[in-house]
């Protein structure tokens, strides 16, 4: 299939993306990677009346490090962004929950915004957004904000975007110099979106956690944050805490799912042991089950 007819535009500035949007009042599509996109306009899954190709607007680009954090411009590569020794420095749990998103090529064309903005609840960026506190940099004709990305989705597909909002970065907080990245998925192939996964990090010093971030990707309609299982983290002592507590903690805070690929059931158990073995990783004690 081919999709329907629809206006295109390339604009240069983000202002001007922004009044596209503004103008076409709903009816418009953004092109950034396209991985998701193209496929769906093919499909006639997806009908815009306007199609705004953000790709040669140069604001929107590159990784640097800004209020001792990382900036990601929208349109940056997922490549880029895992190539990038900015990414491996400043928070090794995005370089690692990167490499797993789709495979080389897609990773070519695929942008971080474009995942970030689309919220597919089983992707991994979204849910490292939120696990590490990213905010997710806009702008519209009434102005710029910074949305944290804990209150950005609202369902599968699903944000706080308004019609004629742009994603312009993503901001990702600083973490301590060696704070430990956790990540672990489950696919039924590389490259394929996760059954289950976990990803986050934890900042440890004097043998305590003084600081954790965990979201679970695929366990829930949006991004889920382990807010319980963080605050059994915040402040434990590694000779003491309870793995199986947290563990059941962060469970118990997911909704997932049943669906062709695997039931909710099923994720909640291959879930409970991704986290025990990362955990076990980044802080050194078995998960007793």
């Amino acid at each position: 299939m081919k999709p329907v007819p629809f206006d295109y535009y390339a604009p240069r500035t983000v202002e001007e993306a922004a009044r596209l949007l503004a103008e076409a009042a709903g009816g418009a599509a953004v092109l950034a990677g396209g991985q998701t996109l193209l496929p769906l306009l093919n499909l006639r899954m997806s009908q815009p009346l306007v199609l705004v190709d953000i790709t040669r607007i140069p604001e929107l680009k590159g990784i640097r490090e800004a209020e001792g954090g990382l900036w990601v411009g929208a349109a940056t590569t997922q490549n880029e962004l895992l190539e990038s020794p900015l990414t491996a420095r400043l928070l090794p749990a995005l370089a690692r929950a990167v490499r797993h998103v789709g495979h080389h090529a897609t990773r070519n064309r695929g942008t971080v915004g474009g995942s970030i903005a689309l919220g597919e609840p089983a992707a991994e960026l979204p849910a490292t957004a939120v696990a590490l506190g990213a905010e997710v940099e806009t702008y519209s004709p009434r102005g710029r904000r910074r949305i944290p990305a804990r209150e950005f989705y609202l369902a599968p597909y699903a944000t706080v975007l308004e019609g004629d909002e742009l994603v312009t970065g993503i901001r990702f907080p600083p973490w301590p110099a060696e704070h430990r990245p956790l990540f672990a998925e489950l696919a039924r192939r590389p490259g394929d979106f996760a059954l289950v996964g976990v990803v986050g990090a934890l900042a440890v010093a004097e043998g305590r956690v003084e600081r954790a971030g965990l979201a679970w990707f695929a366990m829930g309609p949006t991004p889920v944050v382990a807010r319980r299982a963080e605050t059994l983290l915040q402040g434990a002592a590694l000779a003491d805490w309870d793995p199986a507590a947290v563990v059941e903690a962060a469970l118990a805070d997911t909704a997932p799912f049943d669906d062709h690929h695997a039931s909710g059931e099923y994720r909640r158990a291959v879930g409970g042991r991704l986290l025990a073995r990362a955990l076990e990783e980044a802080l050194g004690r078995r998960e007793a089950a």
